[in-house]
């Protein structure tokens, strides 16, 4: 061996660490921050069982010797205080193997860094040593053993003596849990998708949110501040999983995901004054209740005053019963009522696009009644006005794996009206079958849970996320506005959409809105300077009970397909 601190085999430096003492007494386990670092090394650990009838008679043997030199002993205070010391661990030690039916172990750590420079390798050994020592553990330099610990982090079971001796320590069996050594924030879910690599020790996350063993629900909540990211891994969920063939539906009110719906050979549907596409918000579906159920006009009813709360306002409870007799009455002039056969022509096939009322059957019944002309003159503008592409029959059919609701040129004031329009019809969509998988995106979701909405809105959207399991479903909540989502009373709804969703991401946030947010999870203080402080790219990620710092990563074409040529994008996001 030319250098007795390294050796060198295929242009790579490799050099060994030797734990060789530890506090007496452990309350954490020992390697858990060596292993979450991202340094490249191998760690091997050697326990050699001991034979616990000539244990206990070498510590009686020194427990005898050793209390005779205590009491007889005018040594100076120090020395009597190590061999109390010594007295008092053989004496715990022996009741462990006697009392207890403990074991006695033999302990070797060998830790082995690797680097293709010699400075790095230097570099980080110098930080290994400070971690361990952090830790309560000393170490030395294999200087001249190199090639016997090299050997010992092998898989190959060898732990040669001249190096055993330096690393000897006992331990019992209980101090063994302290050396587990697979505590690795790490996520491989078997048939889940690649979502990223974890930023301490590069491991590969893969999440199989469709999981019902693992996870309570496939529902998520993505959450970051405009360009860091969140929109991407949004993309980057949608096209991954329409390669295996599940059905997604898109609620897009920033015109934010026609790129990957072109690629992807998705349909787009345009609601606003300059499109030719119409859904009827009053239409009746086959799909909206599920075969063997009952109630088309009931449930439809009390969609319907959720959405009318957003026109009107927010309604007392007399308002709420004069729209429900008025929208009776409507659905009564076109022969349905709540028997649900009235939902059925002669020939038992569901009524048409045609057979359904539309808003101006409402707007005229609305103005034949005094207490109800109020909310005729509010209708005015979907009826007759600016957002009369409301007044139309339906004339889409909703058959395609991605389908991506375009609500951009409704404008601000009213993104709010298409964004609940589509959720509901989505929703029945995913109703319609329980066998297969699919998932709806809510971007900006604030809109429909925050302030500006109101308690009907919200509680559909909660609906939604608290039973889309059940129908094989999936929910996805997307915002930067995290003060709006729990904004609308007292975050009641923001909660528990936040807590029915076994899966948050969290990319880089404001202080603002990182202190409402630990309001409502379970953030530790570490976990609130890393949200702070992450890069683009860059997000925390609850996966069920695993917390778990994440890079995404997407390669050269999947970035091609979501954002162009971006080399920005490419910098942040293509895999290494």
């Amino acid at each position: 061996m030319q250098n007795p601190k390294y050796i060198e085999i295929d242009n790579l430096f490799y050099s060994s660490l030797i734990i060789v003492n530890y506090y007496r007494e452990q309350t954490d386990l020992l390697l858990k921050n060596l292993i979450e670092t991202n340094i490249n090394m191998n760690i091997s650990i050697f326990y050699e069982k001991q034979d616990n009838y000539k244990t206990i008679k070498d510590l009686t043997y020194h427990i005898g010797n050793v209390g005779v030199e205590i009491k007889e002993s005018n040594q100076n205070r120090q020395d009597i205080d190590i061999a109390s010391y010594t007295y008092n661990d053989a004496r715990y030690i022996r009741k462990e193997l006697q009392v207890n039916n403990e074991d006695l172990y033999f302990l070797y750590i060998y830790i082995n860094l690797y680097s293709e420079n010699i400075k790095e390798l230097e570099y980080n050994l110098n930080k290994i040593e400070g971690i361990t020592q952090s830790k309560g553990m000393q170490t030395r330099r294999a200087n001249f053993r190199q090639e016997e610990s090299f050997f010992a982090t092998l898989p190959i079971m060898e732990n040669k003596e001249i190096i055993k001796n330096v690393a000897k320590r006992n331990i019992l069996t209980s101090g063994l849990i302290s050396t587990y050594p697979f505590i690795s924030s790490a996520i491989f879910d078997k048939n889940g998708i690649f979502i990223g690599t974890n930023i301490y020790n590069n491991s590969l996350v893969f999440i199989d949110r469709y999981n019902t063993e693992k996870y309570k629900n496939a529902n998520i909540c993505i959450f970051g501040t405009s360009g860091a990211g969140k929109s991407f891994y949004t993309k980057l969920l949608i096209l991954r999983y329409k390669l295996l063939g599940i059905k997604q539906y898109i609620i897009d009110p920033d015109r934010e995901y026609n790129k990957i719906c072109d690629e992807l050979k998705g349909i787009q549907i345009k609601l606003g004054p300059t499109s030719n596409t119409y859904i009827n918000i009053l239409e009746i579906r086959k799909e909206s209740i599920e075969e063997g159920e009952n109630g088309y006009l009931a449930t439809k009813i009390s969609k319907l005053v959720g959405f009318f709360n957003l026109i009107f306002g927010e309604m007392d409870e007399e308002e709420k019963a004069l729209l429900e007799e008025k929208i009776i009455e409507m659905y009564k002039r076109k022969n349905i009522n709540f028997d649900d056969k009235s939902l059925f022509n002669e020939n038992k096939e569901f009524k048409t696009e045609k057979q359904m009322p539309i808003l101006e059957d409402l707007f005229n019944i609305l103005g034949q009644d005094v207490r109800t002309r109020k909310f005729k003159i509010k209708l005015i503008p979907f009826v007759q006005g600016s957002m009369k592409f409301f007044n139309n029959y339906t004339n889409i059919k909703i058959d395609n794996e991605l389908i991506v609701a375009d609500v951009y040129d409704l404008g601000e004031e009213n993104l709010k009206y298409g964004m609940y329009l589509f959720t509901d019809i989505f929703f029945d969509k995913i109703k319609e079958n329980r066998e297969e998988r699919k998932a709806i995106y809510l971007d900006e979701i604030w809109r429909l849970i925050g302030v500006t909405s109101n308690k009907n809105v919200a509680s559909f959207i909660y609906k939604i996320f608290k039973t889309i399991r059940k129908y094989g479903g999936s929910g996805v909540a997307i915002t930067q506005d995290i003060s709006d989502i729990f904004s609308l009373d007292n975050g009641t709804y923001g909660r528990s959409i936040l807590n029915n969703s076994s899966i948050k991401t969290f990319f880089a946030l404001e202080e603002e809105n990182i202190k409402v947010l630990e309001k409502y999870a379970n953030l530790s203080e570490k976990e609130k300077i890393e949200i702070k402080s992450l890069k683009r790219g860059e997000c925390l990620m609850f996966v069920g009970e695993d917390h778990i710092l994440t890079r995404i990563q997407a390669s050269e074409k999947e970035k091609e397909l979501i954002e162009g040529e971006n080399e920005n994008d490419k910098n942040y996001y293509s895999n290494k």
